[in-house]
């Protein structure tokens, strides 16, 4: 299955805000490349770069979810985005959400903007040269 099918298999209200945030990463994180794929045994939108996962997007029966690994290893990107995104639920490294309301495009916009300045593929290999070296 490509993105535009996954897209068009949701509800009006989920293909709206879903479709708006894959525009956002697409035009944001230029490096980050689009394909269909299963995580944590859930079909999603995966986006990579140099085969590393950065993002995900997600649709399941009670929300969906904005997986984005830059916050999963920043504290202060975690921190901040628990902030702006307060009527989400932020984890380690996912946003879930329920509807636009929960999850502003203007403060999704400045996600992937921090985020696509975090290198994974850098911090990957300076992991495996140096572990103890803190990368965020």
């Amino acid at each position: 299955m490509s993105i535009l099918p996954f897209l068009s298999k949701q509800t009006s209200e989920r293909k709206q805000i879903l479709s708006a945030i894959h525009k956002i990463i697409v035009a944001g994180d230029k490096n980050a490349k689009a394909e269909i794929g299963t995580m944590m045994g859930k079909e999603m939108i995966l986006y990579k770069t140099s085969e590393v996962f950065k993002y995900g997007l997600s649709s399941v029966k009670s929300h969906m979810s904005l997986h984005a690994m830059p916050i999963y290893g920043s504290g202060k990107l975690h921190s901040k985005y628990a902030k702006l995104l307060n009527q989400a639920k932020l984890q380690k490294g996912c946003i879930n959400f329920k509807n636009s309301e929960e999850m502003p495009l203007d403060i999704v916009r400045q996600l992937i903007d921090d985020c696509a300045k975090v290198d994974l593929v850098a911090i990957r290999e300076g992991i495996k040269n140096n572990p103890e070296q803190k990368y965020f």
